[in-house]
């Protein structure tokens, strides 16, 4: 396989895990945002126990990708099999 093709992975594999870092960031914004000021939020969602587990899965879900995200970066960056593994 050509050197450059394996940079080119490399590059694209970092680009894609800081989109998923970034989609989970947002996610613990968003949920951050639902769990401090449900007032907002509560004409969309009628029930107020909807709202706050949604707040609570938003935020778990968010953590567990902006984790996953960073972690890929890192592998990607130092070619580590055990980072993208994970």
């Amino acid at each position: 396989v050509p050197m450059g093709v394996l940079t080119c992975m490399k590059y694209l594999m970092f680009i894609f895990n800081v989109l998923v870092f970034a989609g989970g960031t947002c996610l613990v914004g968003v949920g951050m945002w639902v769990a401090m000021d449900p007032a907002g939020f509560q004409d969309i969602v009628a029930a107020k126990p909807v709202l706050s587990a949604g707040a609570y899965l938003l935020l778990a879900v968010g953590i567990a990708l902006a984790l996953l995200g960073f972690l890929g970066c890192c592998g990607a960056l130092r070619r580590s099999r055990t980072l993208l593994l994970v």
